[in-house]
């Protein structure tokens, strides 16, 4: 399917990776093979050389490019990116995404068929986890994601205020040229969108395909950083509509307590989840506390198990 959007004349898709090598090799492939008929790049950065040099020896194509991240963090790295790309024209699209993860073959055009509403600022994709429910960490990231899925729907077709998934999204070019450095990107660019009058908007069939962690350490170390990034979002900007709060977790998983478990040993999983939950926010507020605040560089504590090919 080639995608014939008049809209736009430039597309960066920018892919932020952490020397995970083969996995952004893959992330690049499907972007690249997908058929775009706007003139785009997939740009990569990443701050280890040696993941540069390897793409570029597997990649021979033009529309790729690599971008040596100064090592200050996700956060730096997109502020550099957008001021390098920066057009004044809106209609012209950045797209986000990470290098452990890729996206379906009709992730691209979905995205970017949004933008025909000139409202649109913010346009998310829906993360669907590569694990099943077989397992108890394949579960819990099954029903967490299931749970963000049916709030992100719910809250785009009433044209309210939702933050995006840092998997994927997407943003014009030409609203913004940079954002705080100490608050989750996903969290802060759809407020700055908000604050500017656009709409955010979900795309559930642009799909990105995630590897979760598969134990413990790894689980609480990737969700007590994601809690303490947006809770930073309270004090950069208080007067703008949270959705990933503890309070509205707490309000939306008592809907679904009943209705997501197949089995008795799934019900079981899911009390473990409330508690693990109630735990890592408890931590993470803890922490907050004692002014260890969300730190913007690449990965305070490597969470290995979430790499997929690498």
């Amino acid at each position: 399917m080639i995608i014939r959007l008049k809209l736009s004349k430039m597309i960066n898709i920018i892919i932020t990776s952490f020397n995970e090598p083969k996995a952004t090799l893959r992330a690049v492939n499907v972007f690249l093979s997908q058929k775009i008929s706007q003139k785009f790049k997939v740009i990569v950065v990443d701050p280890f050389p040696e993941v540069g040099r390897f793409l570029k020896k597997e990649i021979k194509d033009e529309r790729f490019v690599f971008f040596l991240d100064p090592g200050e963090g996700k956060s730096c790295a997109l502020n550099l990116l957008f001021q390098e790309f920066y057009s004044n024209d809106k209609n012209d699209i950045f797209i986000l995404t990470d290098g452990d993860v890729y996206v379906s073959q009709n992730a691209v055009f979905e995205l970017l068929t949004a933008f025909k509403n000139p409202k649109i600022g913010c346009v998310t994709g829906k993360p669907v986890p590569l694990e099943d429910r077989k397992t108890k960490y394949g579960y819990w990231a099954n029903f967490l994601f299931d749970a963000a899925h049916k709030l992100r729907k719910k809250l785009s077709e009433k044209k309210v205020f939702f933050e995006c998934s840092g998997y994927l999204f997407a943003i014009r070019n030409g609203v913004i040229k940079g954002f705080p450095g100490d608050v989750s990107e996903d969290s802060i660019i759809p407020h700055l969108f908000w604050k500017k009058g656009f709409e955010i908007f979900y795309a559930e069939k642009a799909e990105v395909y995630v590897k979760n962690p598969d134990n413990w350490n790894d689980w609480k170390n990737q969700k007590i950083r994601n809690i303490k990034g947006h809770e930073n979002l309270s004090k950069i900007a208080p007067e703008l509509p949270r959705t990933k709060t503890f309070f509205n977790e707490v309000k939306n998983g008592l809907f679904v307590f009943f209705a997501h478990p197949k089995n008795c040993k799934e019900l079981f999983w899911l009390a473990q989840l409330y508690f693990a939950r109630l735990y890592i926010y408890l931590v993470a507020f803890k922490e907050i506390k004692k002014n260890k605040e969300y730190s913007d560089g690449w990965r305070e504590v490597e969470i290995k198990s979430t790499k997929p090919l690498d």
